[in-house]
């Protein structure tokens, strides 16, 4: 029994020491670096709606999938309070506006042509008591008299003027009041017809009929038909070497074993404290034949790229960018661009030297 464990124990020694010197050397190839990023499929101009008015959900107006178009209804809310104070609010205009206080002006204004014409009275008649003054006939009290008279018909004149002056102003003013407030009522009252901001295709109904709807709850996703950008989540560790015009490759559980590519639009210049990430977006250059909102992707963005590269495989860097030689030499290296199976090597190697791989 002790000579086949012998055996088996030289035969394991063997195979580890050939693992441990599996050799190979610096080649020439393209290299490409990237940056991993995850993210989903959002349509173009892609947008939550909301309400402007709490409600309850009465009845859809469209159903997930169809078109609307810029300022169409989608979804009418229940809104009979909204609707009678809009009631109200005709009724007050209707009672403010001019023609409905047509008496109270006409009735001022018979006032003044009264005044007017008892002022002129009082005019003419002081105008002859001063004439027998100068005569030397009737008394000074009766001067007196007739100037009194005709100064307080005066005052009372400008007092008519003043008073329709005054009312043409306050139902000018609350007529105006009761118009923005039956505009304000009717505003209100669309309100409870929630209608989309652009067109598109209705993607998502988020509430049903029935159901109670806030101004802080969604109730639908709209967005563009035909058109669809990446949304990508970028750590914040590599956030600075993304730029746009970058090249990025992308594959999708949607559609397994393809790639596509894609090409950074926009970074948007704000992390996100939760997870640490920008966000990236981005435009395939040749999109999948179909494609929907918040399908899953992975992406790597290339952010270097160079041709007859000296490359080695990346499990023969030794910590502390380290490579072990066949003749047992611990030799420093200097490296440049890096993706997941190779390292470009910038000093240190050439095409002639034999290196140690690591045994897994």
């Amino acid at each position: 029994m002790k000579y086949p464990l012998l055996l088996l124990s030289l035969l394991f020694i063997g195979i580890s020491c050939k693992r441990q010197e599996e050799k190979t050397t610096p080649v020439l190839e393209n290299i490409t670096e990237s940056v991993y990023a995850s993210g989903i499929v959002k349509s173009s101009n892609q947008y939550e709606v909301f309400s402007r008015v709490n409600g309850i959900a009465d009845k859809w107006i469209v159903k997930e999938g169809d078109l609307v178009d810029k300022g169409k209804a989608i979804l009418k809310l229940s809104g009979v309070t909204a609707q009678l104070q809009a009631e109200n609010a005709r009724i007050a205009a209707e009672h403010a506006a001019q023609t409905a206080n047509s008496q109270r002006i006409a009735e001022l204004r018979l006032n003044i042509d009264l005044a007017k014409m008892k002022l002129e009275q009082d005019a003419i008649q002081l105008e002859r008591q001063r004439n027998l003054w100068a005569q030397q006939i009737g008394s000074r009290n009766e001067l007196e008299q007739r100037e009194l008279a005709w100064k307080t018909s005066r005052n009372n004149y400008d007092a008519a003027r003043l008073r329709y002056a005054e009312l043409k102003r306050e139902i000018s003013f609350g007529e105006k009041q009761a118009l923005k407030n039956l505009e304000i009522s009717k505003s209100q009252v669309g309100d409870y017809t929630i209608k989309s901001e652009y067109s598109g295709k209705l993607y998502d109904i988020l509430v049903e009929e029935g159901e109670m709807v806030n101004i802080q709850q969604p109730i639908a996703v709209i967005g563009d038909a035909s058109s669809f950008l990446l949304e990508l989540q970028v750590d914040e560790y590599d956030i600075a070497r993304i730029r746009p015009e970058q090249k990025i490759i992308i594959t999708m559980d949607s559609y397994r074993g393809q790639l596509f590519q894609a090409i950074v639009t926009k970074v948007k210049p704000f992390m996100h404290e939760r997870s640490k990430t920008f966000t990236v977006e981005a435009q395939f250059l040749q999109p999948p034949p179909v494609l929907y909102p918040n399908l899953t992707c992975e992406a790597n963005i290339i952010v270097a790229q160079k041709e007859n590269a000296l490359v080695i495989p990346r499990a023969c860097l030794l910590e502390g960018n380290y490579v072990l030689l066949a003749s047992g030499e611990k030799r420093k290296v200097f490296t440049g661009l890096m993706d997941y199976q190779k390292v470009e090597i910038i000093k240190g190697l050439t095409v002639n030297d034999l290196i140690l791989k690591p045994a897994p």
